[in-house]
């Protein structure tokens, strides 16, 4: 079992910066994966970015490339999203997902275990 629990969503303005960070417990953090997807009013749940056990691979979302960060922190058992100058568009509630499977994977399916989501609004 892993639980999580997501945090420092809130509203941001164009060109501004935002980080959310998941905390993890219940089994060992560094054994698996870790990433982050979004879902807007209407719409379906999307992938915004991966990490993987260490830390060492990191994937992203075209949308969110070059823009948001993840990273994760092992001794604290947090990983995190560095959101640098979000757009309208980013605004969703932001879900932190853990993965203990071997395959790295962008489908949400494939995700074991989910926190609560945190809402982002990005305001113009």
């Amino acid at each position: 079992q892993v639980q999580l629990v997501e945090s420092g969503g809130g509203l941001v303005q164009v060109g501004g910066s935002l980080r959310l960070s998941c905390a993890a417990s219940g089994r060992t953090f560094s054994s698996y994966a870790m990433g982050w997807f979004r879902q807007a009013p209407g719409k379906e749940r999307n992938f915004v970015a991966r990490i993987s056990a260490t830390g060492g691979h990191r994937f992203y979302a075209d949308s969110v490339k070059g823009r948001f960060t993840i990273s994760r922190d092992n001794a604290k058992n947090t990983v995190y999203l560095q959101m640098n100058s979000p757009k309208p568009e980013d605004t969703a509630v932001y879900y932190c997902a853990a993965d203990l499977g071997v395959i790295s994977t962008t489908s949400p399916m494939d995700y074991d275990y989910w926190g609560q989501g945190t809402q982002v609004t990005v305001s113009s």
